[in-house]
Parts: structure tokens; C-alpha cells; sequence
């Protein structure tokens, strides 16, 4: 099965049960990766709500089949997306993710409808 990316609003959507974690179906989560850089995000969140570190970062590798370290050419993805996605509010952790997103060919899940407004070459899928 081809990979799918999640984003940081899409792991933590799978962590805490919230809002469109079941369109995250098992089969579709076997095939999850995420960036590094998406990681970093959803550990930070845990732990500043009270998660130890350690707990944090376990919890935010639990929906996914691996961890995508952020490249260079990944990075020149991101930063050349800078001017289409300012207006929309996306941040450096977004546009990482969709630059994943476009170097593995595979589809992005986030739960942010915005996305969905940008001309990509990649499946947005928005789960709420």
C-alpha cells in the first residue's frame, strides 16, 4: 500500500480520539509516516499540556509506521511555498508536511479545510 502523510492536527486527531480520527481507519494508519518536523510539533503540544517528554514523544509515534527525516530538498519544498500559503495560515510544520507530502507522491491527511485550497500535486484529504 502506497504511504499516506498525517499532520500534526492529524496525529494528534488519531492520539485523542478527537473529531475525524475514524477516517484514520487501521489500514490506512499502517501505512502513516509523518516528518520529523511534525513530530517535534505534536510531542510539543503533549508536553505542554503535562505529558513527560519521554511519554510525549511515544504517544506521538503511536499512529504512525515511521518518521520521515526533514531533508534539504525537502526544505527547499517548504520554503518555496511560502508566497501561496502565507494568506491561508500555514505554518513552517504545514508546508514540511506537504513538502513530504510531494516528495513521497502520497497523500496528506490534516484536519485543516484550508488546505484544500492549494494547487498541489498531492491528495489533500481533510478528515473533519
Amino acid at each position: 500500500m502506497q504511504a499516506i502523510v498525517l499532520d500534526a492536527s492529524a496525529l494528534l486527531a488519531a492520539i485523542n480520539s478527537e473529531p475525524g480520527h475514524e477516517k484514520l481507519t487501521p489500514g490506512l494508519l499502517n501505512s502513516a509516516v509523518c516528518s520529523a518536523v511534525n513530530l517535534a510539533e505534536v510531542q510539543s503540544k503533549l508536553v505542554s499540556i503535562g505529558i513527560p517528554p519521554n511519554d510525549a514523544l511515544e504517544m506521538a509515534l503511536s499512529p504512525v509506521r515511521d518518521v520521515v527525516d526533514f531533508t534539504a530538498s525537502q526544505a527547499m519544498i517548504t520554503g518555496s511555498m511560502i508566497r501561496e500559503t502565507r494568506a491561508l495560515g500555514l505554518s513552517l510544520g504545514d508546508r514540511a508536511c506537504l513538502a513530504l507530502g510531494i516528495t513521497l507522491s502520497a497523500p496528506v491527511f490534516t484536519a485543516d479545510r484550508s488546505w484544500q485550497k492549494l494547487k498541489l500535486p498531492i491528495r489533500v484529504v481533510v478528515i473533519r
